[in-house]
């Protein structure tokens, strides 16, 4: 295994980026789960489990993962044309309106707080366009911190599992500790897919997340909603 090294102040900047107290509005999106509850398809702690590994495995959060991966290197070789080719591809791989529209809500708040964080990388963020998706806008702070590739991807993905650990404990309902059991249950499946990811050519990306597209697309007239999506 890769040993990842930060120093002190990359760390931090990591654990701000990845904060659930980060104001980007992520709490209030449950990515079709809350569809799958209602419905009955996911009901009790094994059920949300399973559905976290496979989206981890072979879901839409792989394709974003990757995307920020490739919005970082792009920033680190100030390649910014890659930037917004991959802003706009991401933004056309995403199969609804509510799924497409959270991402850009979500990237417009990230870029919002670095611009007043860090008005330097402005430059950088006009050369993306608007909208700008999160994945990219993670990549942008992750890559103008310095943070260490590896662990920004680590970072990405936990905190896209713990937003949606704790929108599975509010809706099914589970209680706080069998959330965080769910989460210590998940620490070797996300290093190895890190792993995957990294080796990701851009031939090879692809996800299977049909299910998650027509849960999306049936959220949109749900009768009783808690989450925006």
């Amino acid at each position: 295994m890769d040993i990842i090294t930060l120093t002190d102040g990359n760390l931090l900047c990591l654990l701000q980026l990845a904060s659930p107290a980060l104001p980007v509005g992520a709490y209030s999106y449950s990515e079709g789960l809350e569809t799958l509850v209602e419905n009955g398809t996911i009901a009790h702690q094994a059920a949300l489990q399973h559905w976290l590994e496979a989206e981890l495995r072979y879901g839409a959060i792989r394709l974003e993962a990757a995307v920020m991966v490739r919005a970082y290197q792009s920033v680190k070789m100030g390649d910014f044309k890659a930037l917004s080719y991959w802003n706009m591809w991401l933004s056309a791989a995403r199969e609804t309106e509510e799924l497409r529209a959270s991402s850009w809500q979500m990237g417009r708040s990230l870029i919002q707080l670095l611009s007043k964080l860090e008005p330097q990388i402005m430059p950088i963020v006009n050369a993306v366009g608007n909208p700008c998706n999160y994945a990219i806008a993670f990549g942008i702070a992750a890559a103008d911190w310095d943070i260490n590739i590896k662990a920004a991807l680590l970072g990405y993905l936990h905190t896209w599992a713990s937003h949606m650990m704790t929108a599975g404990v509010k809706l099914i309902p589970l209680g706080q500790t069998v959330g965080q059991q769910l989460m210590r249950s998940l620490q070797g499946l996300l290093c190895d897919v890190v792993v995957e990811i990294m080796n990701l050519e851009d031939d090879e990306l692809g996800c299977c997340s049909w299910g998650l597209s027509l849960a999306s697309m049936m959220h949109e007239t749900q009768y009783t909603r808690l989450f925006r999506s």
